[in-house]
Parts: C-alpha cells; sequence; structure tokens
C-alpha cells in the first residue's frame, strides 16, 4: 500500500520550535508582570526599565539552564530578584531592610495572579483597576499615594492631617477589600490571600 503526497505529507514531523522563536513568546506572555515585579521593586522607572532588558539578555543567554517543567515567568523573576539585588549593591545605597523578603513577596503574588486560569496579564491588571476605582475614596486615596506615587505613611498622614497608624490601618483594611474584589473576578483564588 502506497501514500499518495497528501498522506506523506501529513505524516512528516513538524520541525521543533526554534529556540529564539519559544523565547520570544514565552518573553511576550510574561513581558507585563517582569515589568511589574521590577516597577513595584524599584521607585526609578528607568532603572527598573534597564534591569528589564539586563534580565532578558540574561535570560536569553542562559536559556539552556532553564527546567521547562517551571513556570518561565518565575525563572525570569528569579534572574530579576539577582540583577535587583546587584543593583542596590552597586549603587551603594542603603538597601531597604527586608528587600529579599519583599521581592519574595512580589513574586509569590504574581505565581499567584498567573495560577489563575484564562485572563491575559493585562486584563487581570485592569480588573485590579477596577476593583481600586470602586474602593471608598477614604481608601482609594492612600493607596493611590502609596503604590501609585511610593510615598511613605508617614508622608500620606501629613498630607492627609492625620496619624501614621491610621494610614496603616486604611491600607491594611483597602488591600483586604481589593482581595475580595479580585476573588470575585476570580483572578486571586481566596487560599492565595496572605
Amino acid at each position: 500500500m502506497s501514500l499518495d503526497s497528501e498522506q506523506s505529507e501529513w505524516l512528516t514531523p513538524t520541525p521543533a520550535v526554534e529556540p529564539l522563536a519559544l523565547f520570544e513568546i514565552l518573553m511576550r506572555e510574561n513581558a507585563d508582570s517582569l515589568t511589574a515585579f521590577l516597577r513595584a521593586s524599584l521607585d526609578d522607572a528607568a532603572a527598573a526599565d534597564d534591569l528589564f532588558q539586563n534580565t532578558m539578555l540574561t535570560a536569553w543567554r542562559r536559556l539552556n539552564d532553564y527546567d521547562r517543567n517551571r513556570p518561565f515567568g518565575a525563572w525570569l523573576r528569579g534572574i530579576a530578584k539577582r540583577l535587583l539585588l546587584e543593583h542596590y549593591r552597586k549603587a551603594a545605597r542603603e538597601m531597604p531592610a527586608p528587600i529579599e523578603r519583599v521581592l519574595d513577596h512580589l513574586d509569590q503574588r504574581l505565581a499567584q495572579v498567573n495560577r489563575q486560569p484564562g485572563d491575559t496579564f493585562d486584563e487581570k491588571i485592569s480588573a485590579l483597576r477596577d476593583c481600586v476605582d470602586r474602593l471608598s475614596h477614604s481608601y482609594r486615596e492612600p493607596i493611590d499615594w502609596h503604590y501609585r506615587e511610593c510615598k511613605t505613611t508617614a508622608c500620606i498622614a501629613d498630607h492627609l492631617a492625620t496619624t501614621k497608624d491610621a494610614i496603616q490601618k486604611r491600607l491594611q483594611r483597602a488591600r483586604l477589600q481589593l482581595a475580595e474584589c479580585l476573588e470575585r473576578r476570580a483572578v486571586l483564588d481566596a487560599k492565595d490571600r496572605a
């Protein structure tokens, strides 16, 4: 029995995806999450962008070290974390005392968001923005100042003519409301709340 050309073509194995194409796909899927990780870790957007580029270059050079059984985003954030720590050391600035714990926490939270099925990272960020917009003004304002403007709780307390403890309590309550909102939207799993 002989195969006609159409059947023969169908049985021909498809070529494997070349490493550069695979890297580009994985990079595109994880770029926004990596950017969020870096920008949340630094108060300098230009430095965060530089570290993004360095992370991608390092990841490309070390692509053979990537274990395909593990999430690519977590691997990228691991590279970024090492570069961030190096950045703080080279800048000869005082490193925030718990910086490694903060970076680990950010990594865990992004991993939790990325584990949720379906939505793209942009859609998840859009859901977060919508949840922030739904907060009452007394909670939304400290969230905006603290996370978007990178202001300290003491600075926010001065601006709002209240105490630092009151601002910390508002931020805590706002984060709980945001977590509940994100759970309702299936962006965050209740068991992922910390």
